[in-house]
């Protein structure tokens, strides 16, 4: 298994509620929007049925894995930044033949009013990559307004995928939101600094500049990995690719150096698309890596 037996099996099929933690003298946490059904063999295609009649505690009422989706608040003191943007204010149904169900968005900018912060607090913006489910409220017009929410934020992007951008039409994010994001963006490179506290890692495979964002305060980090994983059933499976990985061969070598990283002293993971187990760290206590999520 790769979850403890003492977690509730709950926590692997629901959306994730805000959860905060500290790091030092950083504040981190995550801020839903909405979630996402992904269909387990579509979406992971190198499973097998046996595979998810031996872990029914990862599918829902209706045969699916549950994804959350939101972003990531990093605080320290009066100042934010914003790991991805949520899905915004929208609503897809389940269609035939896509290897992810129904997705909804729309909570993010409400959560974020709830942990006291206005979306004009965002200093920065910074994206793991271009999908659509990251980039919602900073195109979106927020609510009785023509501009995006984050009136005064910058957006990062790793150089590589922003160059590369005309490879995400292809996985559903439209060249009329690349234009919106245009003129905030400004391009970041492996191992930059981006607010204190947060350097970025690159690390391609799932999109050809997908970024990882690794946050060290107090003599602990965490790595925030995106969409390197979308269930913590990968972490003793690192060979199982999401069928929208660009690369599987480049997003499974990283999943598997990630696994390593995430087993060392404190070290934390957070991952975004993790239901309701989205940090936590990984033990090698047994025969395979195992997620162990905070409480």
């Amino acid at each position: 298994m790769s979850i403890t037996l003492s977690t509730s099996e709950d926590r692997l099929r629901r959306p994730a509620p805000i959860r905060s933690l500290r790091l030092g003298d950083l504040t981190v946490t995550y801020v839903p929007d909405g979630a996402v059904q992904l269909r387990p063999r579509a979406w992971l295609p190198a499973t097998t049925d046996d595979v998810w009649a031996a872990h029914p505690e990862y599918l829902d009422e209706s045969g699916n894995l549950v994804a959350s989706i939101g972003g990531l608040l990093v605080e320290r003191g009066e100042r934010a930044l914003l790991i991805d943007a949520g899905f915004g204010p929208q609503a897809l149904p389940a269609e035939p033949g896509n290897p992810h169900g129904a997705i909804h968005g729309g909570a993010l900018l409400d959560n974020l009013a709830a942990l006291g912060r206005e979306p004009a607090d965002i200093e920065v913006v910074a994206f793991t990559h271009l999908h659509i489910d990251h980039l919602g409220w900073a195109w979106h017009p927020a609510p009785g307004s023509d501009r995006p929410a984050f009136v005064n934020a910058a957006y990062l992007i790793s150089e590589p995928e922003w160059t590369h951008r005309h490879l995400s039409e292809a996985q559903g994010t439209a060249r009329e939101i690349l234009d919106i994001l245009a003129p905030r963006v400004r391009t970041v490179t492996d191992g930059q600094e981006i607010f204190p506290g947060v350097t970025v890692r690159v690390t391609p495979g799932h999109t050809t500049g997908h970024a990882a964002y690794v946050i060290a305060s107090g003599g602990q980090r965490l790595i925030a990995f995106g969409d390197a994983l979308h269930s913590s059933i990968q972490i003793d499976h690192p060979d199982w690719s999401a069928a929208s990985d660009h690369d599987s061969a480049q997003s499974t070598a990283f999943r598997r150096q990630l696994v390593a990283d995430l087993a060392e002293p404190d070290t934390i993971g957070f991952g975004i698309h993790f239901a309701d187990a989205q940090f936590g760290h990984v033990s090698r206590d047994g025969a395979t890596p195992a997620w162990r999520p905070l409480p």
